[in-house]
């Protein structure tokens, strides 16, 4: 296992916090979860391979246990609003003078600076503030969250775990560790590159819910089928296009044939103009 003998200490939190360590845990590392007194159990239900105690650190007993961990240790993790650790005399100043291969990774919604770094939020917030919300949802409809999948998994847990690794490695070099400041609006609108690099061309220049890949395209998109279920459809090429007509059947064949025969040398399947009336839920078919 790539992490084997990484030695990380987790403060418990929700969601990106929980699964970036679990990461960590599934490629080796020895994980241990710090509990708040009165805890339960695993409220993130993300505790594969961790080992955890309770200690509370409002008390000097809790935070003296603490800082004891982190001197033998190779990751802290915390997942507070700027200042919290700092309050309790464990800050990366404190801990990273004990041990100064010590990596400190903060994983938060706005990050350690900035106005909105001492306020709390959601998934969705840090959604918004990234500016991919704006980008997700059906045409004249209001946008809505992927579930809490982008900003608190991808964009807070998976990002912050990257940032460890990569400073585990830079450890391997310089002897020394460093503090990582992961947050989920930022990590969020790095992931969302791809999207911005290309928000001049062909594939975004429509409104929300009109483009190719967010459900304007009639070969792009979910239907719902003759058993009440529901199925993708990607047929982007023009290879898998045709193979998708030729599946179809008589009637649709003839319906798409009749749209698309006005269509001249086109970068994709069909003209953008057309894919309204390409949808077969614009026309009463279901398919079976």
């Amino acid at each position: 296992m790539a992490l084997q003998g990484i030695s990380v200490v987790e403060l418990s939190g929700l969601a990106p916090g929980p699964f970036c360590a679990m990461v960590l845990a599934d490629f080796g590392a020895r994980v241990v979860r710090v509990d708040r007194p009165g805890s339960r159990y695993d409220v993130s239900r993300l505790g594969r391979g961790k080992r955890s105690l309770v200690l509370d650190l409002k008390q000097p007993r809790g935070a003296a246990v603490l800082r004891r961990l982190c001197k033998r240790s190779d990751v802290l993790l915390e997942p507070f609003r700027r200042g919290v650790m700092e309050k309790l005399q464990l800050g990366p100043e404190i801990l990273q003078r004990e041990n100064p291969r010590l990596i400190y990774a903060r994983l938060s919604g706005f990050g350690q600076s900035g106005s909105f770094s001492w306020l709390a939020g959601h998934d969705i917030n840090y959604l918004a503030l990234s500016g991919v919300l704006s980008k997700i949802g059906r045409s004249g409809e209001n946008p809505y969250a992927p579930l809490n999948l982008l900003a608190d998994f991808a964009g807070g847990g998976v990002m912050c775990a990257l940032g460890i690794i990569m400073a585990l490695f830079d450890r391997t070099r310089t002897g020394k560790g460093q503090v990582i400041d992961a947050n989920m609006v930022e990590g969020t609108a790095y992931l969302s590159s791809f999207l911005w690099k290309t928000q001049k061309s062909s594939l975004w220049e429509a409104p929300r819910g009109q483009n190719m890949l967010d459900g304007g395209a009639p070969f792009y998109m979910t239907y719902r089928t003759a058993d009440g279920e529901f199925m993708a459809v990607g047929a982007i090429e023009p290879q898998f296009y045709e193979l998708l007509i030729k599946g179809l059947g008589e009637l649709i064949l003839l319906k798409i044939q009749q749209e698309a025969e006005s269509c001249q040398a086109r970068q994709t399947p069909v003209s953008v103009k057309q894919w309204p009336s390409l949808q077969p839920k614009s026309w009463g078919f279901v398919w079976q």
